[in-house]
């Protein structure tokens, strides 16, 4: 059996520890978030990270090696920690809860920053892009059903993609966020979420992989 060293080194974000790793863990990941959201990906330093969390550098560098090992595993336990689906028994209601959810995180001082630092690492190292994609595909996954159960309502066309519908309602909101200073308010999430289902009823959305 591997030692629990050579586990927590093969594959960062990988092993779902217990115990004082899980602590370990959980206090680090803590520290590069907030690092990341003070000094963006440039400034994250795995020294600093470890004196903030208050664990030894070996510790750090053993198990993540590199900054960008450390930003996937972030990514990991965002999207472990992320707020499950909210159904409201409607397309728009559920949509909205979706865009508000999203803009909450975006507009956080924390988590803004944070987002805009993760992004930046995946547009230049594929493993922080592929944690990335995983961190969204989760998402996507987790309020897929939404729409799918607006098909069976009767509320969005049959053969409606609903995967391609969740995206449709945070893309705005990820794009003010990159590309202008304009706030991220609720009136953005709520037009963003009622754009995406007017063209999810307008049948923008049939494909025949639904």
């Amino acid at each position: 059996m591997a030692s629990e060293a050579a586990k927590e080194t093969a594959n960062p974000g990988s092993v779902r520890p217990g115990g004082r790793t899980a602590r370990v863990r959980s206090a680090v990941l803590r520290a590069a978030g907030d690092a990341l959201a003070e000094h963006g990906l440039a400034g994250l330093d795995l020294a600093d990270v470890a004196r903030r969390a208050e664990v030894g550098r070996t510790t750090v560098y053993r198990r993540w090696g590199n900054p960008v090992a450390l930003v996937a595993d972030l990514l990991v336990e965002m999207a472990e920690q992320s707020l499950p689906r909210t159904e409201t028994g409607t397309l728009a209601g559920d949509l909205r809860a979706n865009a508000r959810l999203v803009r909450r995180t975006l507009a956080d001082p924390r988590q803004g920053p944070l987002f805009k630092a993760v992004i930046a690492a995946a547009s230049c190292d594929s493993r922080a892009a592929a944690a990335l994609h995983r961190f969204y595909e989760t998402r996507v996954d987790e309020w897929a059903p939404c729409a799918r159960q607006a098909v069976e309502r009767g509320e969005l066309p049959p053969g409606t993609d609903a995967r391609e519908v969740i995206r449709a309602v945070s893309a705005p909101l990820y794009y003010r966020l990159l590309t202008t200073a304009e706030p991220l308010d609720e009136a953005a999430a709520d037009r963003a979420a009622d754009a995406a289902a007017a063209a999810a009823r307008a049948g923008a959305f049939v494909t025949t992989a639904e």
